[in-house]
């Protein structure tokens, strides 16, 4: 059972070892990502999270390190995980377990799917992560467009910011059929990879009613979306 459901964003730039000090725009989106984190805490402290990815579980008693990103940061899905970090952990997956660590959570059980996963098997597997009886918090895990701008790290495209603006508000208005209805070819060509996890996520918030708190960052030509999202009673 999701008690709450979170929507961070995934880049290295989160960790301040791979960063350094003075770079406000990364500070601004390390502490909204936290301050997001913190909340779906404060409602369950085991988590599931959904991320885009080679297909496969990261569970609880694994461990993953930054070092393939510069810096050896090594971060753990429990407290109870001692093995060996795994040099090639996928990034969702860096990102949930350092999240996890940050804000005291006691686990995280990570999703990987495809990111050309097809919406009705995305939702397919939103819907049997809500259906385990346990009380959980949902973490997603995912960026937007890449094409953004100036500072886009791919190239400039206009078709980046209605597709940006429609997740948000999306996300804002917790619509579940609106995340279901994003197109998997156009998420693709604008490299917004959160496609498969936000549309896991519809399939996770289901016929419920829910509410949402969301906020957009476009701050280095790449879309980063938060949002907090609860089931009304």
């Amino acid at each position: 059972m999701i008690v709450r459901a979170a929507v961070v964003a995934h880049p290295p730039l989160l960790v301040p070892e791979l960063v350094g000090g003075g770079d406000d725009d990364a500070t601004a989106v390390r502490t909204a990502c936290l301050a997001v984190a913190t909340r779906l805490t404060s409602a369950a402290s085991r988590w599931v999270a959904v991320g885009a990815g080679q297909e496969g579980v990261v569970g609880p008693d694994a461990a993953g390190t930054f070092a393939g990103f510069g810096v050896d940061v090594v971060v753990r899905m429990s407290d109870a995980a001692r093995g060996v970090p795994d040099p090639v952990m996928p990034l969702p997956a860096l990102v949930a377990g350092w999240l996890r660590q940050q804000v005291l959570a006691d686990e995280v059980t990570v999703h990987l799917v495809p990111a050309d996963l097809p919406p009705e098997d995305c939702y397919a597997l939103g819907e049997r992560i809500a259906g385990d009886p346990a009380p959980v918090g949902l973490l997603v895990v995912g960026d937007g467009s890449h094409r953004h701008g100036d500072r886009a790290p791919g190239r400039p495209d206009d078709r980046a910011g209605p597709f940006d603006d429609a997740v948000h508000e999306a996300l804002a208005a917790a619509d579940a059929e609106a995340l279901r209805a994003l197109d998997p070819k156009l998420a693709d060509e604008l490299g917004a990879e959160g496609r498969a996890p936000w549309q896991v996520l519809a399939g996770a918030m289901g016929r419920r009613r829910w509410t949402g708190d969301a906020r957009l960052m476009v701050p280095f030509g790449v879309a980063y979306h938060l949002a907090v999202l609860d089931p009304t009673p």
